[in-house]
């Protein structure tokens, strides 16, 4: 690895995809074992109106999570490098698209990991934006708890889930195809490329909008954009460097490197 771009980073925006938490058994959606390489039809259950529109799709979607690798994961040595990061090298804001929170389990602060596509750990209301975490367990509808929901769980077949204040369908507060971005959120993110020294790309496909864009505002401000990921991005050739190498061993080092790297 060429060392010359980890000096002078003082700010630096990580860009995280699903490739980081392949490491700790979470498939992917597009690659050769992705969720929906392995099961098309699940296409169909993220999608907003598809789910809106039909409970049997909403069921599919909660059996989905049910299973979902994240509940049992745990955070391998890139997410672990990159928490160690934050205590010993420059100021490190995590940008993340997945929804696992392994991040944080593996010591980032929370404040600083924005969850670009929201997190399976919290179900959200889609009449009164209620929001409740999540726990894995037998399914059941929430049911009111002094004026409130009471946590949604998963697990079984939950069917069709309602909000027991409004009426309202329940989701994982997960962003699907169909509905927007948090405005604020990536506005924030937007801010924290623009002023970053250094963008590190990790496990990204970067065919998602608006957050692939994040490159360019990076870039664009200046920035050195460096990626990491197993397959070219539409952002390759706007990158100081790209590596092909596996992440596990290839985002260690780079921490390493920028903790023992003087600004």
């Amino acid at each position: 690895m060429d060392p010359s771009w980890t000096g002078g980073v003082t700010r630096m925006a990580v860009l995280t995809g699903a490739g980081i938490s392949t490491d700790s058994g979470i498939p992917d959606y597009r690659g050769p074992e992705g969720l929906w390489t392995r099961n098309p039809t699940l296409v169909k259950a993220f999608t907003y109106g598809s789910f809106m529109a039909d409970a049997e799709v909403r069921a599919a979607l909660w059996r989905s999570y049910a299973d979902h690798p994240a509940w049992t994961a745990e955070p391998n040595t890139a997410h672990r490098a990159l928490a160690t990061l934050e205590r010993g090298g420059p100021a490190v804001r995590i940008l993340t698209q997945n929804v696992d929170g392994l991040h944080q389990r593996a010591g980032s602060s929370p404040r600083k990991v924005l969850e670009l596509h929201g997190s399976i750990r919290e179900t959200v209301c889609t009449g009164c934006g209620a929001r409740t975490p999540t726990r894995t367990g037998g399914a059941r509808t929430p049911t009111r708890t002094g004026g409130a929901c009471t946590p949604a769980r998963t697990g079984g077949d939950p069917g069709d889930r309602r909000c027991p204040d409004c009426g309202g369908v329940l989701k994982p507060a997960v962003v699907m195809f169909g509905e927007h971005l948090d405005a604020a959120t990536v506005g924030l993110a937007e801010r924290i490329a623009s002023h970053s020294d250094l963008m590190l790309v990790i496990g990204s496909s970067l065919q998602v909008e608006p957050v692939a864009s994040l490159c360019a505002t990076a870039v664009n401000g200046g920035a050195r954009l460096v990626i990491v990921n197993r397959d070219p991005t539409p952002y390759d050739d706007l990158a100081t460097a790209v590596l092909r190498e596996p992440i596990a061993t290839a985002v260690p080092r780079i921490c390493t490197a920028l903790t023992t790297v003087p600004a």
